[in-house]
């Protein structure tokens, strides 16, 4: 095991991770990080309000992309039994704009994006001049509850985090976490065999009290799955193979005498729409045809949202803002348009959010630049799986609840299992899912 120096700068944490891994192969692929408090000075960390129960392992579970549809016994025969084993949330849905690293910041802050700084996959950077990834460990903004957990209940908390942007923007935050590896080319991404064997490795070393642990085969395969929008092969067997890998981890916590320890909390960030070639939108080609506004907006391109910055002089804005709407609004495929400030995105989100109508996607800075069928972040994309399960006596069962719940109400849950303040949040814990 290699312990990271705590010296290092968080930016340095994932190619350190990484470099040990390939050094050291799969006894490497873990690391214990330094504890350090991002967000918020030492002085703000309270101590629990009430006593933690010692026996209590909570796991937060991704199935990134997800479908609520996909939450059945044909295609997920181990997540189905959970879920019904359970309290299921059927109103469940995730933040606008509905992609991965939004909903991530969410569940593990609690708060809107206009509170933790992340309000969507890529944002136009002003001081680089360009769009860029949020996968910088400052990016977030508000403190996690893998720090709280760590710092105010003086408890293990873990990340498995299969995406390397996600790995990016949580590093350091957790007591343990681990680099993905080996990474597909391309989807950036580790495959779910891999990501769930660390998630067991991670058990087994360190015994975390809270884990938070991304599984992106489901997300990535469906991204690039030629037959979304018909017959979704690819897709269905990732659902199949994640599911799998799932019951395996089930057999894992039982066959360790974990599962009456178990408290397991699973979710999707977002789910999945499906273009056909031709439902290609191009909004930079628009804007490029109008002398109005060519050169002065920066465009984020997020799959199912453009999210639109104002380059040019502050006297103009309101002008050029007027007039971007215009246009965009009469391109073919733009189903909304929205003020940030309306879906509490913040600054960094620009000063316009376009989304496309389902089976349409955004492609910018050419009809090129976005070729795969499957996409996110628009407004059919909300809807998400959300249930509470494990072998726990304090986890209710047959609970099906009908109220609205979103990704903001996963760590104000975490916080009151652990017997944390979560006032200043901007979610609520899913109680009715425990006896406490």
């Amino acid at each position: 095991m290699c312990q990271i120096d705590r010296h290092h700068s968080p930016r340095d944490l994932t190619t350190i991770t990484r470099r040990t891994a390939l050094a050291a192969g799969g006894a490497g692929l873990l690391a214990a990080v330094g504890a350090t408090v991002l967000g918020t000075p030492a002085k703000a960390w309270a101590r629990p309000t009430r006593p933690v129960a010692d026996d209590l392992d909570l796991y937060v579970i991704v199935t990134d992309g997800m479908n609520p549809g996909e939450l059945n016994p044909a295609q997920a025969p181990t997540l189905n039994r959970w879920a019904e084993h359970g309290t299921r949330y059927t109103s469940a849905q995730a933040h606008m704009i509905a992609e991965t690293l939004p909903n991530h910041a969410a569940m593990m802050t609690g708060v809107f994006p206009d509170r933790n700084g992340v309000p969507s996959n890529s944002i136009w950077d002003h001081a680089a001049g360009e769009d860029r990834t949020m996968d910088r460990v400052d990016d977030i903004t508000y403190p996690t509850v893998l720090e709280r957990v760590r710092v105010e209940a003086g408890l293990t908390t873990a990340s498995v985090l299969s995406k390397d942007y996600l790995h990016g923007i949580f590093s350091g935050r957790a007591s343990v976490q681990w680099a993905p590896f080996p990474l597909v080319p391309i989807t950036d991404h580790s495959l779910d065999e891999f990501t769930v064997e660390a998630l067991k490795r991670t058990v087994t070393d360190h015994n975390p009290r809270f884990t938070f642990v991304n599984l992106g085969d489901m997300d990535r395969f469906g991204h690039m799955d030629l037959t979304g929008y018909s017959l979704r092969a690819a897709r269905n067997q990732a659902v199949w193979n994640s599911d799998h890998k799932l019951y395996q981890f089930e057999r894992f916590l039982r066959d360790t005498g974990r599962w009456e320890r178990s408290v397991i909390m699973v979710l999707a960030d977002h789910s999945m729409d499906w273009s056909v070639p031709e439902n290609v939108i191009s909004a930079q080609g628009a804007l490029d045809a109008d002398p109005a506004l060519r050169g002065r907006f920066g465009i984020a391109q997020n799959g199912g949202a453009d999210t639109f910055t104002f380059l040019g002089d502050p006297a103009e804005r309101d002008a050029a803002l007027a007039r971007l709407r215009q246009v965009v609004a009469g391109i073919p495929g733009v189903k909304s348009l929205y003020d940030p400030a309306d879906l509490r995105l913040g600054d960094r989100a620009g000063d316009l959010v376009a989304t496309c109508h389902p089976g349409w996607r955004f492609s910018d800075p050419t009809p090129l630049s976005n070729p795969i069928p499957g996409n996110h972040g628009h407004e059919v994309t909300l809807p998400i799986p959300f249930f509470i399960s494990g072998g726990h006596r304090m986890v209710r069962h047959g609970q099906v609840i009908d109220r609205p719940v979103t990704t903001r109400d996963v760590a104000p849950t975490v916080a009151h299992l652990f017997g944390l303040s979560h006032d200043d949040m901007d979610g609520s814990p899913a109680v009715e899912a425990f006896d406490l």
